[in-house]
């Protein structure tokens, strides 16, 4: 029995009908293996998780068969691609098996990644290696756990054969799940196309699956737009307040749902360092950290412009209610930003007081290369209850360049009269000690690529799913890299 029995796999975005997406089978593979399935996601998705583990669900998750009501199909979009346009792309090593409905209503897709070539492949095999496959459990179920908007994993195989990348590597799949895999590049292909008719179906569809609010509105469109800018501007404020880049911020990486996907050249930040660029393909730091919500705007302005003809019928009229969404992202992402950065700090609200103070600590941070993660995680356990004593320990002392600092953090807080105790437990529930560190993860790859063992996979994804709670027996996935450690960049899964 599989696991979609129990369920009907609909496919509401496959009626949408063929300009949107081309009917395609995954590609069978020689030997697959189950590594892992995410049983807590799979009950999230009303399906069945007594089943989740049997071999008619290996051979679903490896592509080998589809449930007997799903129609996969592969979904075609462009993109600019650092800056450059790319008018076709598409799902070149995807499938969607179809969509599912959780308990509480809401409508996800289910997606297999690495399950062969498509009509979009691009000479491309179709195929991911095994550690693109690790690093994407690993990571989005991490930033699940952070609380952050992301897709899923629900399940990860290995394949039994070899992809040709640098060399001969394992093969692997993910099942992926998102809200919806409709990109910002979506829009762009039929915009490119001047298919205004296809333009509008796709924005009536996104209304309708993601903000039916904006059905109300008496511009839909242009609320819709605001919408996609509202969720993105939250969602790249939350990745700064916890040190993440993303590192390919392409407008085909864009989901207008606002959730995080590709974990490719992603990584979390070890020393503080706002130009650091970590994808091996970013020469010019386009993606760097602290250009991420600049990127964003730029990247939703092209929405805009595929939604143009929607919003009005003269261009300038048109134009002027696009700008009017589009103005309001620097105010969304300052203000979630701020009030995230001043919960880190122990304040519940942000004010012409709190902001300087986190900024002076980042621009001390960055002077001294102090480890982002664990010098908040550090500042927590300055307010930690007595008894507790200092939580991290020796494992990452403060700076000794923070001290001056210090005493006028502990001064507004006493100027504001803040709580101790309530100031320390809403930054224990902001400031993780345990984030997915780019060595660990490169641990997890070798030893799985190289030894075919995952019990280090296992126990990484374990440990990130309780990111606040520090456990000193697992001290040794907290701790900062070695300089020998160190990875200083990260590739593409393709």
């Amino acid at each position: 029995m599989t696991i979609f029995d129990a369920t009907t796999l609909q496919a509401t975005y496959r009626q949408l009908g063929e300009p949107f997406s081309t009917d395609q089978l995954p590609t069978p593979v020689a030997n697959p293996t189950l590594i892992r399935v995410n049983r807590a996601l799979a009950e999230q998705l009303n399906l069945s998780v007594d089943e989740l583990e049997s071999p008619e669900n290996l051979q679903i998750f490896a592509g080998n068969s589809v449930p007997h009501n799903s129609q996969p199909i592969a979904t075609v979009y462009a993109a600019h691609q650092f800056g450059g346009w790319n008018p076709q792309l598409g799902d070149g090593r995807a499938v969607l098996l179809g969509e599912v409905i959780t308990q509480d209503g809401l409508r996800y897709d289910v997606q297999l990644k690495g399950s062969g070539q498509t009509p979009y492949s691009r000479r491309g095999d179709g195929r991911s290696a095994l550690g693109p496959v690790l690093r994407e459990y690993i990571v989005s179920e991490a930033m699940a756990a952070l609380g952050i908007p992301t897709t899923r994993a629900l399940a990860a195989v290995t394949t039994g054969e070899q992809v040709v990348r640098e060399s001969f590597l394992p093969g692997g799949i993910l099942t992926r799940v998102a809200s919806s895999h409709i990109r910002i590049g979506t829009f762009q292909f039929f915009s490119a196309q001047g298919d205004i008719d296809a333009v509008k179906v796709l924005a009536d569809y996104v209304i309708d699956r993601h903000y039916p609010q904006a059905r109300d509105n008496t511009e839909p469109y242009k609320a819709l737009l605001g919408y996609v800018v509202a969720a993105q501007a939250r969602l790249i404020a939350q990745w700064m307040s916890i040190g993440f880049i993303h590192g390919v911020m392409n407008t085909d990486n864009m989901l207008v749902c606002g959730e995080t996907v590709d974990y490719g050249p992603c990584a979390f930040m070890d020393a503080y360092n706002p130009q650091k660029v970590f994808s091996s393909i970013d020469t010019h730091g386009r993606y760097a950290y602290s250009n991420q919500a600049d990127i964003g705007h730029w990247n939703l302005s092209w929405l805009a412009q595929a939604l143009l003809p929607l919003m009005a019928e003269e261009e300038a009229e048109a134009i002027k209610k696009a700008q009017g969404s589009l103005s309001q992202f620097s105010a969304i992402f300052g203000e979630h930003y701020q009030t995230l950065m001043a919960a880190k700090l122990g304040f519940a609200t942000p004010s012409a007081t709190v902001t300087p103070l986190f900024s002076d600590l980042l621009e001390i941070m960055a002077q001294q290369g102090c480890d982002y993660t664990l010098t908040f995680r550090a500042l927590t356990d300055q307010l930690a209850p007595k008894g507790t004593g200092d939580v991290l320990g020796e494992l990452y002392p403060l700076h000794p360049a923070l001290q001056g600092w210090l005493k006028e953090w502990l001064d507004v807080l006493a100027e504001e009269n803040i709580d101790h105790a309530v100031a320390h437990q809403l930054m224990a529930n902001n400031n993780p000690v345990f984030i997915p560190r780019n060595h660990q993860i490169e641990a997890v790859i070798n030893e799985a690529t190289r030894d075919n063992d995952f019990t280090r996979f296992h126990k990484l994804v374990d440990v990130l799913a309780k990111p606040f709670v520090y456990r000193e027996v697992d001290a040794d996935f907290a701790r900062p890299p070695r300089p020998d450690e160190e990875v200083l960049a990260t590739f593409c899964g393709t």
